[in-house]
C-alpha cells in the first residue's frame, strides 16, 4: 500500500530596494529552537511521529524484504524501505508507518540523499491508491481486529484525503493540499478528527517541486512563498496530523522536533559529482555576482543571504499556488487560531504575493526547477525560450543531463500520459525570466559555477 505523507510573522516587514528599484520585502529572523542533531536524525529514522500504520507481518507478506538498507538502519527497520519506519503500538505490535523521508529524501545514481527532495514521488495514482487502501482495509477487519485497529487511524486520514490529491502528472508533489485536507477535518485546538470536514478547501491539486532541507538553515521562513513564520519544528512535525489521536499526542511529538531541526541545519548540500572547469567557474561567479547574487544570495568564503520576498509582478511565475493553497482564507485563519500557533514557541502563517527567492546551495542536483518543477534543467532555466511545453522523463530509470544541468526528458507535441503539460493552472513554467538578458557563453560560465555551490 503506498502511503503519502505530508511534506509539511514577525509583523512590520522592512521594505527594500534592489538596484533596480524594485520593491522586494526582507522576511526578518524568528526565534528558533534547537536541539541534538543526532538524537533528530534517529527520530526521523526510528521515531512514531507517525502512529497507525500496516502490521510488519502483513506489511512483509504484501512487499517482501527490501535489501538496500541505505540508512544503514538495524532490527525490523533495516529490512523496510527508507520510506518507512518500524514502531511499536502499545500493545506491542510491530507496524510500518511513513515517515518524512516519504519527499524529504531521494536516491541518485545508486546513493541515497536524505533532505533531498523527492522528484519521482508519485501522486497521480491517489484514487488508485485509495483502491488498495480500501482492499488492506477488508483484509485487516476480517482476519485480525488487532492489525485493523493499528492501522485504522491512517485508512480513515487517507481514505479522506486521497480522492482531493490527484496530481496531473507524476514527479510534483501534492503535499501543501494534503496539510489543507487533513486540517479541514480537526478541530484546530484540540485536533481532534472530524469524519465531516469542517472548512472548506480549493478545487485545485497545485503541484510543487520539494525544496532540498539543507536550505532551510539559511531561510528565515518557511514556504515559497515565505508564509511560514514563527517555530519551523511545528511546521516540520505537523505530519503528525495525518494519524494524531488529539493534541496531546502531538504535544509529545513537538518536543522532538528541535532536535529534528538541528539534524536538519546539519545538512550540507553534495558536492557535484563530475569534474568542474574551474576556469569557466570563476568567469560565472562574476556573471552570478553582478546579476543573480542580490536575491539568491553571496557564497564561498563571504557567504551571505537577502532571505527576500519577490513581488509576483517582478517573478511573474505561476501564480496558482500562492492564490490557492497559500492564500485559503479559512485554512490561515484554522492555522493562525489552532494548537500550532497558540502554544509555546508558535508558528503563524502570513500570505504574500509572490515566492521568496531561495538558496542555491546544491542547486545542480534539485531538479526541476521553479516552485512547481516545470522546468527540467538549469539552461533552461536560464533560457526561456528552451522550455519545452509538453514533456516527459523516464522515471523507471531517470537519466541525469550533466551538460544542461537537471533531468534527461523528451518533447511532446501535445499532452498525454505521464507528459507535463505547462498550459494547466498550476503547471506554468513562464516567468524568471532574468537569464534571457545573459549570452549563451555567459549562460555556459553561470551553470558551471552553480555546479561549485
Amino acid at each position: 500500500m503506498t502511503l503519502l505523507l505530508i511534506c509539511c510573522i514577525a509583523a512590520g516587514a522592512t521594505v527594500i530596494n534592489n538596484p533596480k528599484n524594485r520593491p522586494l520585502e526582507y522576511i526578518p529572523p524568528s526565534e528558533q529552537q534547537y536541539g541534538d542533531a543526532a538524537k533528530g536524525y534517529d527520530y526521523l529514522v526510528y521515531g512514531d511521529y507517525i502512529k497507525s500504520g500496516l502490521s510488519y507481518g502483513y506489511y512483509r507478506f504484501l512487499r517482501g524484504k527490501d535489501h538496500t538498507n541505505y540508512l544503514s538502519r538495524t532490527g525490523k527497520n533495516a529490512v523496510v524501505p527508507y520510506i518507512f519506519n518500524v514502531i511499536k503500538t502499545p500493545d506491542s505490535l510491530d507496524i510500518v508507518v511513513p515517515n518524512c523521508f516519504t519527499c524529504h529524501a531521494q536516491e541518485f545514481e545508486g546513493k541515497l540523499y536524505p533532505g533531498l527532495g523527492s522528484s519521482i514521488i508519485d501522486f497521480s495514482k491517489a484514487s488508485q491508491t485509495n483502491f488498495a487502501q480500501n482492499m488492506v482495509e477488508r483484509f485487516m477487519k476480517t482476519f485480525s481486529r488487532r492489525q485493523y485497529r493499528a492501522g485504522e487511524d491512517l485508512v480513515k486520514s487517507l481514505r479522506a484525503v486521497l480522492p482531493y490529491l490527484q496530481t496531473e502528472v507524476q514527479g510534483v508533489n501534492a503535499a501543501q493540499r494534503l496539510t489543507i485536507l487533513l486540517a479541514a477535518h480537526r478541530d484546530p485546538q484540540s485536533l481532534k478528527w472530524s469524519d465531516e470536514p469542517i472548512m472548506s478547501f480549493p478545487d485545485e491539486v497545485v503541484p510543487t517541486d520539494v525544496p532540498a532541507w539543507w536550505m532551510l538553515k539559511k531561510k528565515n521562513a518557511m514556504f515559497y512563498n515565505g508564509f511560514g513564520r514563527g517555530d519551523f519544528g511545528k511546521f516540520l512535525m505537523m505530519s503528525n496530523i495525518l494519524t494524531a489521536k488529539d493534541s496531546s499526542e502531538t504535544r509529545e511529538v513537538s518536543t522532538h522536533f528541535a532536535d529534528v531541526l538541528a539534524y536538519i541545519n546539519s545538512i550540507e548540500p553534495p558536492r557535484y559529482t563530475h569534474p568542474v572547469n574551474s576556469s569557466l567557474a570563476a568567469q560565472g561567479k562574476t556573471v552570478f555576482t553582478n546579476n543573480c547574487a542580490k536575491c539568491h544570495g553571496d557564497y564561498g568564503e563571504h557567504a551571505s543571504y537577502p532571505n527576500l520576498l519577490v513581488p509576483s509582478n517582478i517573478i511573474q511565475t505561476d501564480s496558482l499556488l500562492f492564490k490557492s493553497n497559500f492564500q485559503n482564507p479559512e485554512f490561515i485563519d484554522w492555522f493562525n487560531k489552532s494548537w500550532f500557533a497558540t502554544t509555546d514557541h508558535p508558528a503563524k502563517l502570513e500570505p504574500y504575493n509572490g515566492y521568496i527567492a531561495p538558496p542555491l546551495d546544491g542547486v545542480w542536483i534539485t531538479a526541476p526547477y521553479l516552485h512547481n518543477g516545470s522546468v527540467p534543467t538549469l539552461m533552461a532555466l536560464l533560457k526561456s525560450s528552451l522550455r519545452p511545453k509538453y514533456w516527459k522523463r523516464n522515471f523507471k530509470k531517470p537519466e541525469y543531463d550533466y551538460n544542461n544541468v537537471g533531468w534527461k526528458y523528451k518533447t511532446r507535441e501535445k499532452p498525454g500520459k505521464g507528459t507535463y503539460n505547462t498550459t494547466l493552472a498550476g503547471y506554468g513554467n513562464y516567468g524568471h525570466t532574468f537569464g534571457d538578458q545573459l549570452n549563451d557563453e555567459e549562460r555556459l560560465a553561470v551553470i558551471e559555477y552553480l555546479k561549485t555551490l
